[in-house]
């Protein structure tokens, strides 16, 4: 790569007047020049606040390629202009996937070369980038990823929880009913649990989370590399009579700890919210299966449980 001087502006950007081309970025005022990005989708991880934990290779790449695709152009204009990066902006997301996706896919058929970027962390992560990476692998066209940041993993190295194995869950349904049966459901899995919440609900998922599973030790994570970045830990049942007092702006990550080797069984209380979250759509028969399966509970007791609360709904059903 050469480098040569260009002028950056009071916040780190290059200015208007600099003449630069899309294979060029910026780093400490140096005017970076970067080859041409080689035919393909690059997957490429951005930071998730701090917009010094992009990588060298990252730059390279999103200076190079023909297009960047990303789920806003704002949010990822900021990096751009940050780095100096002229090249263009398309958006993709959930909303207009189906009429951008073929789009993208022609330009990579047409020899082009792309990144696919999310507003923040790794792409693919809770976003809807598989389905572009998909069909561009079954269409033969090469893919590469650009490791980097990731909320998940900055998440449970802060955590101080085991990492020999986690489960990531990702956002929890926001309606409660629906949220508190599948807090039933992964209670059992044995590893550290992580979860992205809202700062909206972040409160009701702590409550939830310790009547479910109760004394679990556990961290909430807000605004991971941010100038307000915050770690709280503690057990489950803590954190929620604390969660009145939580500053909700923000993003949030919430890692909890494995079940302890005597709590392999579920509760009464999970096994409930279990069994009404499947009685909603399902048969008794069906939810009882599905039950045994997950709680550790004998048969017999899920059975008569669940016609219990069958009729608990009817009767309910039937005054209103």
């Amino acid at each position: 790569m050469r480098a040569k001087a260009i002028p950056i502006n009071s916040e780190g950007s290059v200015e208007p007047t600099a003449k630069t081309t899309t294979n060029t970025f910026v780093i400490d005022g140096q005017l970076m020049t970067a080859a041409k990005a080689v035919p393909g989708l690059h997957l490429v991880a951005t930071p998730i606040g701090n917009l010094g934990d992009i990588t060298l290779r990252a730059l390279q790449t999103l200076a190079g390629v023909d297009a960047i695709a990303c789920e806003d152009t704002r949010i990822t204009r900021r990096l751009t202009e940050r780095y100096g990066i002229t090249a263009e902006l398309t958006p993709y997301h959930e909303h207009n996937a189906p009429t951008a996706r073929p789009k993208l896919l022609r330009r990579l058929a047409e020899g082009g070369s792309i990144a696919l970027v999310s507003d923040a962390g790794t792409p693919l992560i809770s976003d809807p980038g598989f389905k572009l990476v998909r069909e561009a692998c079954a269409n033969g066209h090469a893919v590469f990823t650009l490791p980097g940041p990731s909320s998940v993993l900055a998440a449970l190295s802060l955590a101080a929880l085991p990492t020999d194995r986690f489960f990531f869950e990702g956002f929890l349904p926001p309606k409660e009913a629906a949220r508190r049966a599948r807090l039933a459901e992964v209670a059992r899995i044995d590893s550290t649990l992580v979860m992205f919440e809202s700062g909206n609900r972040v409160t009701n998922t702590l409550h939830d989370l310790a009547s479910v599973m109760g004394t679990r030790e556990a961290a909430i994570c807000r605004e991971l590399t941010k100038l307000h970045e915050e770690v709280t830990r503690g057990t489950l049942d803590e954190l929620a009579r604390r969660a009145d007092q939580l500053e909700t702006r923000g993003e949030f990550v919430l890692v909890i700890g494995p079940p302890a080797a005597d709590a392999r069984t579920m509760t009464a209380e999970a096994l409930d919210e279990l069994l009404r979250g499947e009685l909603q759509d399902h048969s008794v028969k069906d939810a009882v299966a599905h039950a045994v399966e997950l709680s550790g509970r004998p048969r017999r007791e899920i059975y008569a449980r669940a016609l219990e609360l069958a009729k608990d709904a009817r009767g309910r059903h039937g005054e209103d």
